[in-house]
């Protein structure tokens, strides 16, 4: 299968990355261009259901939309290298410039200084500003600004093109465009790693059900899994499927409408999935998934994967999520509702801030989002059984009033 990657930058740095990526890679490279860089959340949110991967010219646009809450896909960003800066003062140094006094963003300092060195140049009157989270582009131009002022500098050099547009007016400035190895090299990284994740779609589930009696409707509940169906001597039954049939069947690990139809017609009903680097571990963690729901009650599914994780799901009689939920790992559950572990640990630390519930505004505060932004994450959270609304806050508001969550993370 083909992969879309998705670039996302200014207009003339993702012509440049396909560019380079078109010579490098056979994924399919999908430009999405923005005119600022504050565009780059929106730009990742509309395209998030035709693209398979996103590959960010720069840190500034990945930045924003992982703070945002919104890749829910693989994603990297192209960085700027040594190679990149010295380039650029070399072109300098033939046009004449001074670059033993200039002013230099994002990068980092060592990095920069590494660089100057190597090339013979001074760099007492180098000025550096590294990007941080939160650094917008009027941040960078003042930065410069005041480089020139304080320390008499005669060249910025930038790596934001919105904060290139003011400076070219004012002084000398550069703008940096990322090497052609950095391009091929964080391509190449990317479609690894999500074909990696596709792959892991594809990995093969055993499953085992135990029941008190024969069952002629377990074929057809088991459909929506698509897979194969067998009985075993021990009067249990085999079930071979893939996992991203089975993610798709039990909503994430988080529901198990199997579980609950046998659960109706049976006193007791048991079934573990088993998630494995080979058939041989997938066989072995279904049958400890099978044995650990069979202690946990009558009726119980149990998915069970490496490292010792196990996904409890008990019938959806009541409509609650079984307690083990909040003991499943960040990245496990960063995976199910499709949001950066950094996210949910963020939201980890709101919840244990207010335990009695929280509103989009008080997300959208915290992770310091919009809070279009901070809705979106809860409904994914609602979705996943992460989040439950529990009443709306009506006292001294007009209009409609905001939903109250409670987390379970």
């Amino acid at each position: 299968m083909t992969l879309t990657i998705g670039i996302v930058g200014p207009e003339d740095l993702v012509q440049r990355v396909a560019a380079v990526g078109n010579e490098s890679t056979s994924a399919m490279l999908l430009g999405l261009p923005y005119r600022h860089e504050s565009e780059a959340v929106a730009v990742v949110e509309e395209a998030q259901e035709r693209i398979d991967a996103f590959l960010f010219t720069g840190v500034v646009p990945y930045t924003a939309a992982n703070t945002a809450g919104v890749l829910a896909r693989p994603a990297m960003y192209v960085s700027y290298d040594g190679a990149t800066l010295l380039r650029a003062l070399v072109e300098l140094l033939r046009l004449g410039h001074d670059v033993t006094r200039i002013s230099i963003d994002t990068l980092r300092r060592t990095e920069v200084l590494e660089t100057l060195t190597e090339a013979k140049l001074p760099t007492d009157h180098v000025q550096v500003l590294p990007y941080r989270p939160g650094l917008t582009s009027d941040d960078i131009v003042a930065f410069h600004r005041s480089a020139r002022k304080r320390h008499d500098t005669r060249v910025a050099i930038t790596c934001l093109g919105s904060a290139f547009h003011t400076l070219e007016t004012e002084m000398q400035a550069v703008r940096l465009a990322p090497s052609r190895y950095s391009i091929s090299s964080t391509l190449q990284a990317l479609v690894l790693t999500t074909s990696g994740r596709h792959a892991g779609d594809a990995q093969v589930v055993l499953g085992l059900i135990e029941l008190p009696e024969p069952d002629d409707g377990l074929a057809g509940d088991l459909a929506a899994l698509g897979g194969s169906l067998a009985p075993l001597p021990d009067g249990r039954h085999l079930v071979v499927t893939t996992r991203g049939l089975l993610e798709q069947a039990t909503e994430q690990f988080t529901r198990m409408p199997l579980l609950d139809r046998l659960a109706a017609r049976h006193p007791t009903a048991h079934v573990g999935f088993g998630l494995g680097r080979t058939a041989a571990e997938a066989e072995s963690l279904a049958r400890r998934a099978l044995n650990r729901a069979v202690s946990i009650g009558a009726s119980a599914g149990v998915v069970s994967i490496a490292d010792d994780v196990d996904i409890v799901i008990e019938p959806d009689g009541d409509g609650q999520q079984s307690a083990e939920r909040g003991q499943e790992s960040l990245p496990l559950l960063a995976r199910r509702v499709g949001l950066q572990p950094g996210t949910l640990l963020r939201l980890r630390e709101l919840v244990a801030a207010l335990p009695d519930g929280m509103t989009a505004h008080d997300v959208a505060g915290h992770l310091l989002v919009q809070q279009r932004t901070a809705r979106r994450i809860l409904k994914r959270l609602e979705r996943a059984g992460l989040a439950v609304p529990i009443g709306s806050q009506q006292q001294g508001r007009t209009g409609r009033p905001p939903t109250i969550y409670r987390l379970r993370l």
